[in-house]
């Protein structure tokens, strides 16, 4: 028999609401929530460690338990109303995790030979952050690097809008001066995405080690970054508009990479 909750008042539940809303707590306690089926599936493919799992008999089938759980995990049955108050959707079929952060630091990247990496800068919305997650592993980078975050990465819009990108992509979390004192150190260009004196994307060689870098909608690359680059590049604006949305630009560059490395053939 499993453990079972039926108040709201359990201090489980109050922590898992706690850990969902607040980013403070998250650090202090090391953890995060992971809500869904595919999200927790990929999250023990990329080797989290599962603390506990909350699932709703009537919406998850506990013969799948053993899918979703790591040798760690406290199994915990809940009620429909409990799992409703937790929930931020009713479409994650019934389960709810937490789930031990790791670490972000540069040093634990591992980089193959002549990497591809990601760079953003003070991307300011959690979905943006997802939304870029999602395109790094539809091009399987070898890394991402969030410089001056202003979102932590547990932040539940982000593992949602990631669809559970933040799981399958090496990331890393620093500041600006930090991340190019690693790109430099290993002799990564750093190509700035800009719009002023700079080439069209096309024009650059991106089949070598390449760090692209992206800055936010509303103000776009700091000074730091335009200075410090290898080389400032441009997509081509052909309508009235100056910007695209982060990860629609993070794409066009990635993808233009990955031609270049013959990886779309």
């Amino acid at each position: 028999m499993f453990k079972e909750i039926t108040s709201l008042q359990n201090p489980i539940i109050k922590r898992i609401l706690l850990l969902k809303d607040k980013a403070k707590q998250r650090n202090i306690e090391g953890v995060f929530v992971i809500e869904g089926q595919r999200e927790l599936g990929l999250a023990i493919k990329g080797r989290y460690v599962i603390q506990s799992l909350l699932f709703e008999p009537n919406l998850f089938d506990e013969s799948r338990i053993d899918a979703y759980k790591t040798k760690e995990t406290e199994i915990i049955q809940i009620t429909s109303k409990i799992y409703n108050k937790i929930a931020y959707r009713g479409s994650t079929e019934g389960v709810i995790a937490i789930a031990e952060s790791k670490s972000h630091k540069l040093e634990d990247l591992i980089l193959e030979s002549n990497p591809l990496i990601l760079v953003a800068e003070a991307p300011e919305k959690p979905g943006n952050i997802g939304a870029l997650l999602r395109t790094a592993d539809a091009a399987h980078v070898d890394a991402v690097i969030i410089a001056n975050a202003r979102t932590d990465l547990y932040n539940s819009n982000v593992i949602r809008s990631s669809v559970g990108g933040l799981f399958t992509v090496s990331i890393a979390v620093a500041t600006s001066e930090e991340t190019i004192g690693f790109l430099n150190e290993r002799r990564i260009p750093i190509y700035s995405a800009v719009l002023q004196e700079s080439v069209p994307y096309v024009d650059i060689n991106l089949s070598d080690a390449s760090a692209l870098v992206v800055g936010s909608e509303s103000t776009g690359l700091s000074e730091i970054w335009r200075s410090s680059a290898t080389k400032t590049v441009q997509i081509p604006m052909l309508g009235d508009l100056d910007s695209m949305n982060v990860s629609v630009a993070a794409g066009i560059l990635l993808f233009e990479a990955k031609r270049q490395r013959n990886f779309l053939t």
